[in-house]
């Protein structure tokens, strides 16, 4: 599956690539799975990891959580592109809390490798999951409101559209002369003035869309479905898995002498 740019066809406008066709397969099986179980699976994961600051307890679940990617279906291209930000993210965090925090570079990393851990499931949830699929299933299988799960279906279909956008608005800057070059401060002031223009679009965009919304009555009652969201044993099983993985995290923490808890110190 890729997504691409509504104003574009070329490679640069791809902004997400699974590497598998519509029906899964045994090795890419992640895809597969109703997106429902992945979610609910995903915040198990981030809910009970939020009372463990340890290493060990953070680590085992974000290892796990690594050992899934290979079976998301992304390309190397685009596992690249999101890793770099997931990295920084956790670079920053240790850094910060190294500095500033209590419990020096051994809660610096637990608290690194937990943040990473609660991310990374909820990412692969999004990533691994059909937009369309994703708000059936949140509304036939989650009960979730039509009108926030339509929203998160629309801001899923809007980001190629906000890409392209992204696009426009620099060759336009570009035809009339605004260029930074390579002076750092003026790069930083073109990129503001980009992100004010992009945010307006925006904003406009997204006025058009609900009052479109609004036109077709979305949320005012029971509306029947084009596609049934299926829940197959195989989905009650990621969310069983999520809850053995996250007891045997706390159970070899906790055998080996590590387990920290958030307010209450070493178990």
């Amino acid at each position: 599956m890729t997504i691409r740019s509504p104003e574009e066809s070329g490679p640069r406008s791809e902004l997400l690539i699974i590497a598998r066709p519509d029906g899964g397969g045994a090795r890419y099986w992640l895809l597969g799975l109703n997106p429902a179980a992945k979610v609910i699976a995903a915040l198990v994961l981030s809910f009970g990891l939020i009372p463990a600051i340890d290493p060990v307890t953070g680590g085992i679940v974000l290892a796990a959580a690594l050992l899934l990617v290979p079976f998301s279906g992304l390309d190397r291209r685009t596992t690249l592109i999101l890793g770099v930000p997931f990295v920084l993210m956790g670079c920053s965090n240790f850094l910060v809390n190294y500095l500033y925090g209590e419990y020096g570079a051994w809660g610096a990393l637990g608290s690194m490798l937990r943040l990473l851990a609660i991310a990374l499931p909820g990412l692969l949830a999004a990533i691994s999951s059909d937009p369309t699929k994703l708000t059936d299933a949140l509304i036939q299988k989650l009960k979730v409101p039509e009108r926030p799960a339509l929203s998160v279906l629309a801001a899923l279909r809007l980001l190629p559209l906000l890409a392209g956008q992204w696009n426009t608005i620099s060759l336009a800057r570009r035809a009339r002369g605004i260029d930074a070059g390579r002076n750092p401060f003026a790069a930083t002031r073109v990129f503001v003035g980009k992100t004010f223009a992009l945010l307006v679009r925006a904003i406009r965009t997204g006025t058009l869309l609900s009052t479109a919304m609004e036109a077709r009555a979305f949320g005012t009652g029971p509306r029947s479905h084009a596609r049934a969201s299926h829940w197959r044993a195989a989905d009650t099983l990621v969310i069983v898995g999520a809850f053995l993985l996250l007891a045997a995290a706390y159970t070899v923490s906790a055998r080996l002498g590590t387990l920290t808890f958030l307010f209450g110190g070493v178990a």
